[in-house]
């Protein structure tokens, strides 16, 4: 039986976030200082770093042709760059989801246990993120492989004589492939933009969150959708904006020049916030989609053992008061 209607909305969603933030914003803050803002950082500054290593002196922004005896060096810093991108995307997710997840139910919020959730999340999360990887390449293999096999096929059954790689009609039809695949793969995450609140919050890993995810967003995939077109467009657009123009000071030199260094500061501080929000509302909608399927009521009951529940969100504030409607 499909979920019934629901009326919340993207602002909804980023406004219960917000206020959850401003409840624990020094904790929050804390936590984007350790994970967010090295990897704030590391993604606005690492096309100048690369280019000032592979170049003496910066005079374009092309970088230099390699020799394929150089390319295992020069493959180097791009691995550990991916390595320590993917490594503290992965600490600021559980530690953030922790948070979030405990601040809505106006639970204690502290430093340390939250970064102590990392040891029974970080592993699990690596674990979900290659099984969604590797679903996410099996299909674009499988594609790949039919669209090949389709016109091997066409070509010795004589329905296609000469295929003209270069030519106009087959650059429209690989157009149109890779964006039915670019939709397809949309659509996964979309169904899966909650895994990794699963991983954290229930303890599932591999496949499993992949499915309970897919099982949650159902009658929220607009909402789920508009959070990642959202986030999506403003930290791709940020981030090329900024590395654009860092890109053309030099990584050494560049420190000496203020316009260089505000530049760094102020585009690493508001990347760390929209990762921050991104992260933060993305647990929201999952607590949501647990009510919308009649789970959250449960569980408050469960801890609370009544109807009508108040959530402080911190001593001096004012409660959150969640009312719960039984079916």
């Amino acid at each position: 039986m499909p979920p019934p209607p629901h009326t919340l909305t993207l602002f909804g969603t980023l406004s219960e976030a917000k206020r959850i933030f401003n409840a624990h914003s020094r904790h929050f803050l804390a936590l984007s200082v350790l994970f967010l803002l090295p990897l704030s950082f590391s993604l606005i500054i690492f096309p100048t770093l690369q280019l000032s290593l592979t170049q003496s002196y910066v005079v374009s922004t092309q970088f230099l042709t390699l020799h394929p005896t150089h390319l295992p060096h020069h493959l180097t810093l791009p691995l550990i760059y991916t390595l320590f991108i993917y490594t503290f995307f992965l600490c600021a997710t559980a530690t953030i989801t922790y948070s979030t997840f405990h601040g809505f139910y106006g639970r204690p919020v502290k430093f340390f246990p939250a970064i102590k959730s990392l040891i029974s999340s970080f592993l699990p999360l690596v674990c979900t993120t290659f099984a969604a990887t590797l679903v996410l390449f099996t299909i674009s293999l499988t594609l790949f492989l039919l669209f090949m096999v389709i016109v091997i096929v066409g070509e010795n059954l004589g329905f296609v004589i000469v295929i003209d790689y270069n030519s106009y009609y087959f650059m429209v039809l690989c157009t149109l492939i890779g964006i039915v695949l670019c939709l397809l793969m949309m659509c996964l995450l979309v169904n899966w933009s909650l895994a990794c609140v699963v991983v954290v919050t229930e303890s599932k890993w591999g496949f499993e969150p992949l499915w309970r995810s897919a099982y949650l967003v159902k009658g929220m995939r607009s909402v789920s959708a508009s959070l990642m077109v959202l986030f999506g467009v403003l930290v791709g657009f940020w981030v090329w904006m900024n590395a654009s123009d860092v890109l053309w000071f030099d990584a050494v030199d560049g420190w000496r020049s203020w316009p260089f260094v505000l530049q760094l500061v102020v585009g690493t501080s508001v990347l760390t916030l929209f990762l921050l929000h991104n992260v933060s509302a993305n647990t929201v909608l999952y607590m949501y989609c647990k009510a919308l399927h009649g789970e959250l009521a449960i569980e408050i009951a469960e801890e609370f053992a009544r109807e009508y529940v108040s959530l402080p969100f911190d001593d001096e504030k004012v409660p959150h008061v969640v009312t719960v409607f039984p079916g």
